[in-house]
């Protein structure tokens, strides 16, 4: 008999079944007995199967059986297994093992899908357990392994690279952690050859590529077919997203293309608070994790990290040109790629940016930088919420604002609460100088621009927030944009005259949508809307075009 105690469910990760809910899966699945030892899931595992635990006890354990084996969680009668990467096709993060004898059901996946769509309620309890375990996971630096220097520009990408798609990690670092150099030692690996990521299956992958890394724990990365898809969707930020829900949903064969990861800025929010439907906030990650799984469901394709490098009209459709060298053929094309961050204009940025500066403010970033000086640069509503965020981590942060006014740029509601936190200090009307610092960041100097003053600020880290410029350099001429680089689409794309759609660009069949766009507000609640709406103008595109019936037959 097992001695392990089930493990409470503070956070809402680990509900249980009803009798009735368990009553309907077992009519999709099938309900067999397990031995002490039986191992149910296996770290590194892909589709595996949803199984709910009706009696005895099931452990979950990262590196099951290894000498840094580790215990995450206990499930008796009632619980189910599994988390996020069962909806997302992902590789397996821990191994779930029987550690007292009794019973199971085994629903395999597809089956599952089916009973959710039937029973909302019973989705909702699963998506929202699987989202928080997610969390749990990356909290505890679970998952695949990132060995090498913080000082090396790859480490670092590979880093961003994961936390961005919410692949949970754990950063050995060669220079702190005492047990890398032991680690790379028993693995036949000289420094030089460093960052390696080691995987839930056990692969070791010395420095791979952004497409090497998502393939190896399963990202959907789905082969494109030479056939012209209906939609294909560059970007997948809120707008790109809600097309990917609606067109998918409307019938349209969907693919949705992004460089990084879904989610776009927005995704990189700690959290999304007037955003509606959601009073207590939502995160940037879970609110890109919920769309993908419902585009998904209607049948969209993902295809992550693929670059669009070119577009191009050939015939009756719109080709995008890949950075990998391959092609993806549409009837019609959302542009949807958002803005990049704007960057200080201040000497050696970019060499801390290996290091030291980050665009975003998520779990990976704040565990970097817990209990020392950081330093915030913005006085928007981003800025804001990273130093709600970061103030739980950081020993001390200084809010750097250009402008006098906290509440110029910043919400109201944000405003009152930054000016609340016992250890931020708020800096108007101040712009960073320089940065200093050896190999990583150690301070700033900044400037009181009404006092004409400078003072040096501790920082060992710098979060940047001052606002975006368009991502559209990949667009080579292909469709109109104003003088700063965003898309120009309805009447202004075509110099007032009449006919055009809103949403659609100077190139008849190619919309735009989100940040991307000329006069758009940048709200992910107005991109989401536009989202939406493109496709019900693509509809009408191809409706005008005697395109509608191809569309739907296929």
């Amino acid at each position: 008999m097992s001695l392990l105690v089930e493990t409470p469910d503070r956070y809402g990760a680990y509900p249980r079944l009803s009798d009735t809910q368990i009553e309907s899966l077992t009519a999709r699945g099938q309900r067999r007995p397990t031995d002490e030892g039986d191992v149910l899931i296996r770290e590194g595992e892909e589709g595996y199967d949803f199984i709910a635990v009706l009696t005895g006890k099931v452990a979950n354990y990262e590196g099951y059986r290894s000498s840094d084996e580790r215990l995450i969680s206990v499930h008796g009668p009632g619980r189910f297994l599994g988390e996020l990467s069962l909806l997302t096709g992902q590789a397996a993060f821990f191994t779930s093992v029987v550690v007292e004898p009794g019973e199971v059901l085994d629903v395999p996946a597809d089956q599952l899908r089916e009973a959710v769509v039937q029973d909302p309620a019973l989705g909702d309890l699963i998506l929202r357990a699987y989202l928080i375990r997610r969390s749990i996971l990356i909290g505890l630096g679970a998952g695949i392994r990132i060995v090498g220097s913080h000082y090396a520009p790859d480490t670092r990408r590979l880093r961003e690279f994961a936390a961005r798609n919410r692949i949970p990690y754990r950063w050995i670092d060669l220079e702190r952690d005492r047990e890398a150099e032991a680690l790379l030692r028993h693995l036949g690996i000289r420094p030089a050859e460093t960052p390696v990521v080691i995987c839930p299956a056990g692969q070791v992958l010395r420095n791979p590529s952004n497409a090497e890394l998502a393939r190896s724990v399963g990202l959907p990365v789905p082969h494109l077919a030479e056939a012209t898809c209906d939609l294909a969707v560059v970007g997948a930020g809120p707008a790109g997203l809600a097309a990917a829900v609606y067109g998918a949903s409307e019938g349209l064969v969907t693919i949705t293309l992004d460089a990084v990861a879904t989610g776009g800025q927005a995704g990189t929010s700690s959290k999304i608070e007037n955003y509606l439907g959601f009073p207590a906030g939502v995160s940037g990650g879970e609110l890109a994790e919920r769309a993908v799984i419902q585009a998904q469901k209607f049948g969209a394709q993902f295809q992550v990290p693929a670059e669009a490098r070119g577009l191009e009209t050939r015939e009756d459709s719109h080709v995008i040109r890949l950075a990998d060298g391959s092609e993806v053929r549409a009837r019609t094309v959302l542009i949807a790629t958002g803005a990049r961050y704007r960057k200080l204009p201040v000497p050696r940025l970019e060499e801390f940016e290996k290091t030291s500066v980050y665009y975003a403010a998520t779990t990976a970033e704040a565990l970097q930088c817990r209990r020392d000086p950081v330093a915030i640069v913005g006085g928007g509503n981003s800025a804001g919420q990273a130093t709600l965020f970061l103030s739980r981590y950081a020993d001390h942060i200084r809010l750097i604002v250009r402008s006098r006014d906290l509440g110029k740029d910043m919400s109201r509601y944000l405003v009152d609460r930054v000016v609340r936190l016992p250890n931020v200090e708020i800096l108007l009307h101040t712009e960073v100088r320089e940065l200093l610092g050896r190999e990583t960041l150690e301070a700033l100097l900044v400037e009181d621009t009404d006092a004409e003053e400078y003072r040096l600020i501790p920082a060992k880290a710098l979060f940047v927030f001052i606002g975006a410029q368009p991502c559209t350099g990949w667009l080579g001429g292909a469709v109109a944009v104003d003088k700063h680089g965003f898309v120009l689409t309805g009447q202004d794309s075509r110099d007032g005259a009449a006919g055009a759609r809103l949403l659609e660009t100077s190139q008849p069949g190619v919309f735009a949508a989100g940040d991307v766009r000329h006069g758009s507000v940048k709200r992910v609640a107005s991109a989401v809307g536009e989202g939406s709406m493109a496709v019900r103008l693509v509809w009408e595109y191809l409706h005008t075009a005697g395109r509608t019936e191809a569309a739907r037959g296929r």
